[in-house]
């Protein structure tokens, strides 16, 4: 039997599936990020859960493992269920299904609800291409680095933040990316108090000064910018003066500005013939 992952609801019970539940029924092991809210959300589906149920958390996921393995090994279907949403997503999980998956265990999941879809479709950016990039970083050098390399990315950019930090996040944001970004902040999804705030970097920060709850935030991709061929001849000069094949560099360099290669071929010879 294998190991199971099954998305858990975000907020509302109801959001469980009929598998979901089953499972839950079914288990030889349960392994929950928190025991207690396992046993409330069994309550509210109205579900037994005969199985042994063992706490799998953040601090212990290294010493529960290897008894885990041992019981998927032995044929036991273990159920791996966390908080809300899906195992190992920005939550326990990870190790479990790399481990299983190195001895060749059979690993499935219970598809589930999703923080990071569920804001993206709430959001109203763009959805055709995003990358997640779990929790913001807590300490402001690292964050800032982050940041940074957020500057140039074209994709839409999901990720999740502590309701503490979520304004000093945004106006860090605001300074790197510029305040007329576009974002959406997404706080309590299917709950009671669900709110989706969209704007701007700069007027979501100023919004953001005493919020709760569990936050995700959706950020814009940024605009591409306007490259000329002159922009770009330097690069290439210098990358072909250090050794690398004209025509290669000038193909590399067209195909990741949109520029014509040709062209950008032709505006470093020209400027080869100026200087001599």
């Amino acid at each position: 039997m294998p190991l199971v992952l099954a998305g858990t609801p975000l907020g509302d019970s109801r959001d469980a599936s009929p598998r979901l539940t089953t499972a839950l029924a079914e288990a030889d092991v349960i392994a929950a990020e928190d025991t207690r809210r396992l046993r409330s959300l069994a309550t509210a589906l109205g579900v037994e859960t005969p199985g042994r149920v063992v706490s799998f958390y953040e601090d212990v996921e290294t010493a529960r493992l290897p008894r885990l393995l041992d019981a998927v090994r032995e044929g036991e279907t273990v159920l791996l269920v966390t908080d809300a949403g899906m195992p190992s997503v920005s939550d326990p999980g990870y190790r479990l299904v790399a481990a299983c998956a190195a001895e060749d265990l059979p690993v499935t999941c219970l598809p589930g609800p999703s923080a990071v879809t569920t804001a993206l479709a709430l959001s109203g950016i763009a959805p055709d291409r995003f990358c997640f990039e779990g929790f913001a970083p807590r300490k402001p050098g690292e964050r800032a680095k982050w940041l940074a390399t957020l500057a140039r990315e074209p994709r839409t950019t999901v990720f999740f933040e502590s309701p503490r930090r979520l304004a000093t996040t945004l106006e860090d944001a605001v300074e790197a990316l510029g305040g007329s970004r576009r974002a959406a902040v997404c706080r309590e999804l299917t709950k009671t108090y669900e709110e989706v705030r969209r704007g701007t970097l700069a007027e979501l920060a100023e919004w953001a000064v005493d919020v709760r709850g569990e936050i995700t935030v959706v950020l814009a991709g940024a605009e591409p910018a306007e490259v000329s061929v002159h922009d770009l001849v330097g690069e290439v000069a210098e990358r072909a003066e250090a050794g690398e094949r004209l025509k290669a560099v000038a193909a590399e360099v067209a195909a990741a500005t949109g520029v014509s290669k040709k062209e950008l071929y032709d505006a470093v010879l020209a400027a080869r013939r100026d200087t001599t």
